[in-house]
């Protein structure tokens, strides 16, 4: 049951996911800024594998690190890994009821902490701060808006018949 989407959807919701991660915050609220990209990669991956994989996590990675001025190629890593895993798991996720699905989406984004804390800690960088281990907790609560405008947007149930 295939469905017709835009073609500028998918790169559109990327470049939206881009920009909200470069809006400036408070610096109290720095730490608890969701990770915008992994939400919205999450959704295309279980949403539509066949043109959202591995490549596509890389390459958004790789303009994600360049975009935010980090060390090249560690997000690109981070969505690698987190994509990797919603491939292995998207049949089942697929069909978990939104609250499931959130709790599934915040391990994913505190194994996405882990993995961004192995990497820091590999090669010396300062630790992060404890206030950073909430950001998937504000990732998972926005996991069911955002699941719920992106599929609004892609099976196009705004338009008018």
């Amino acid at each position: 049951m295939s469905r017709m989407r835009p073609g500028w959807l998918i790169p559109a919701s990327v470049i939206v996911a881009l920009v909200l991660g470069l809006l400036p915050l408070p610096p109290s609220w720095q730490p608890l800024r969701p990770y915008w990209l992994a939400l919205v990669l999450a959704y295309w991956v279980i949403e539509a594998p066949e043109r959202v994989g591995l490549g596509f996590a890389f390459v958004v990675g790789l303009v994600a690190d360049l975009s935010f001025g980090g060390l090249l190629g560690e997000q690109a890593m981070r969505l690698v890994v987190m994509a990797f895993i919603l491939e292995r798991f998207r049949a089942r996720l697929r069909f978990f009821p939104m609250p499931q699905q959130s709790l599934a989406i915040g391990a994913l984004l505190l194994n996405d902490r882990i993995v961004t804390a192995a990497i820091h800690t590999t090669l010396g960088m300062p630790t992060l701060p404890s206030m950073f281990w909430a950001a998937p907790l504000a990732g998972m609560l926005l996991w069911a808006p955002v699941f719920l405008l992106l599929d609004t947007l892609r099976l196009g149930h705004w338009r008018k018949s």
